[in-house]
């Protein structure tokens, strides 16, 4: 066992990890931190997306020790310290951007990582980003929706 610290949501974290213990593991059982899902071990559904130093990174396909000294944000740390909700995940409850709710925090994480890299994305280019995002449910439509409300580019009165 090797200690492995990097901030996490803006806190130093300190867990001991494997060396082959995964950044979701280390998140989840490390931290304590179970919002960021483990759905598929393989990196093809996104519901473990973290940011890992501002890029959006599959928490599954990462090793603890790859992210040592690492500023790591997971949706836990999207909500400001009073709860109230993201931008983003504002949008998501307004637009019904989920169902089950299983793929909504890596959703929202990758939508974060688009809004950032493309603010004004376009409903193709939104669909396009989120193909490493599998979603089971909602059909997409009120996910895709709800990033454009997010992205100003809409209400959440005129996507109802």
């Amino acid at each position: 066992m090797t200690k492995v610290s990097m901030t996490v949501n803006g806190k130093p974290a300190t867990a001991e990890a494997k060396g082959n213990t995964l950044l979701v593991e280390y998140l989840r059982e490390g931290l304590g931190l179970t919002g960021t899902h483990v759905g598929c071990d393989t990196s093809q559904c996104g519901a473990c997306v973290v940011h890992m130093d501002g890029e959006a990174v599959k928490a599954c396909s990462v090793f603890a020790l790859e992210a040592e000294g690492a500023e790591i944000t997971t949706i836990e740390g999207m909500a400001a310290p009073d709860g109230t909700l993201s931008t983003i995940q504002q949008a998501f409850q307004d637009c019904h951007g989920l169902q089950c709710g299983f793929c909504t925090p890596g959703m929202v994480m990758s939508a974060a990582a688009l809004l950032k890299e493309n603010p004004k994305p376009s409903e193709q280019e939104v669909r396009d980003y989120l193909e490493g995002n599998l979603c089971r449910c909602t059909g997409y439509h009120n996910i895709v929706r709800a990033i454009i409300v997010a992205s100003g580019q809409e209400s959440a009165v005129a996507a109802e």
